[in-house]
């Protein structure tokens, strides 16, 4: 194995060679790296404290198992998510739960400069508790994307990567769950209105 380089020192290839080549100590430190945003990330998909710790140790345990078999076809950031993506997705499928739907044509007569104006309008504090009403409505894929995007800057090239869907698919389902946050904040503005 040639020598690091400086640059390559405690980088997640330097940690991963390390553990692979039996150093086990080394885990400890991704698992420094990455358990707080893996964690959060699977919180906001599954929406329960203890779940979210149950699932979080078991991807730390898919990732420690099959650390061996990561070639580093992509980032290990990139393959670390796709297993948090894909362990906390799995797990809200088994529970199925309901989740609101909204009329395909209402989503169609929104324009990208009605959402914009409407998610940047209030003061911060209210739009995120506001947003988080609202993602809480959405499916768990569709919110995971969502987060993965804006909350995780993942870009469309490593959301294709987690989720095992095309670039331009990524892109329409961003653009669609856009909107329907639109109508979700929309709507919830509506039946405060209503309340007053």
């Amino acid at each position: 194995m040639r020598p690091l380089s400086t640059m390559e020192l405690y980088t997640d290839t330097y940690y991963i060679q390390r553990i692979q080549a039996g150093d086990m100590a080394c885990f400890a430190c991704l698992l420094d790296k990455y358990s707080r945003p893996i964690h959060s990330l699977i919180l906001k998909v599954v929406r329960s404290r203890e779940d979210a710790e149950e699932l979080a140790q078991d991807t730390f345990m898919k990732v420690f198992k099959g650390l061996s078999s990561f070639k580093g076809d992509c980032s290990f950031s990139t393959w670390i998510y796709r297993i948090a993506y894909n362990t906390a997705i799995s797990s809200v499928r088994k529970k199925r739960h309901e989740f609101l739907t909204i009329e395909e044509a209402t989503l169609e007569n929104v324009s990208e400069e009605e959402v914009a104006n409407l998610l940047g309008q209030t003061e911060v504090a209210e739009q995120t508790q506001r947003l988080e009403t609202a993602l809480g409505q959405l499916p768990p894929d569709e919110r995971a994307l969502i987060l993965l995007f804006y909350w995780q800057e993942k870009s469309i090239e490593e959301l294709a990567s987690i989720t095992g869907l095309t670039a331009s698919n990524i892109k329409v389902k961003l653009h669609r769950i856009r909107k329907k946050l639109f109508a979700l904040l929309k709507r919830m503005d509506h039946e405060q209105d209503e309340h007053k």
